[in-house]
């Protein structure tokens, strides 16, 4: 159980996030066009998980926002945008905001996302949603870099994430 904060208050999350050095787990996850996305899909290239509990949040959707700009920056690396938001409302906030650099991906069928990642908030006003972190993953599925983002109503530090690409 990892232990968070909304607005001071604190939370906590179904089991731990997968550290740096350890294999990341695999992942299925629906699209905005409601394919499946796979761990499997990006063999041999990085990815970078963005995870947020909601697009309809400032926080959020200026995560999304930044790493689509990186993404478009680096051809080798695959953003993946991971919250519980049903793949129709992911599908309108892309098209109203112009994401196209990454993938938007939605846990709502696979609710073992979030327990394996450890990412599952268990209590709390956002019980059910997933917690703010960035998860960097190798093209061996190894896990490089982990930030659970301690306070949920703050941004991810992108320097640090950015800087392991």
């Amino acid at each position: 159980m990892e232990t968070i904060y909304f607005k001071g208050n604190a939370c906590h999350t179904y089991g731990l996030m997968p550290r740096a050095g350890k294999e990341a787990p695999c992942f299925t996850l629906t699209s905005k066009d409601l394919a499946e996305v796979r761990c499997t899909d990006f063999a041999g290239r990085k990815i970078v998980l963005n995870v947020f509990p909601s697009l309809d949040t400032p926080v959020c959707a200026a995560s999304v926002r930044r790493f689509n700009e990186e993404a478009a920056k680096r051809p080798d690396v695959t953003v993946i945008d991971v919250s519980m938001d049903l793949p129709f409302a992911q599908q309108r906030f892309c098209a109203a905001e112009g994401i196209d650099n990454c993938i938007v991906a939605s846990a709502f069928r696979s609710p073992m996302f979030g327990q394996e990642y450890g990412l599952q908030i268990v209590d709390g006003p956002l019980a059910g949603l997933l917690a703010r972190a960035v998860i960097i993953i190798d093209e061996d599925r190894k896990v490089i870099y982990a930030d659970l983002v301690e306070e949920i109503t703050n941004e991810p530090d992108y320097e640090a994430a950015l800087s392991m690409l």
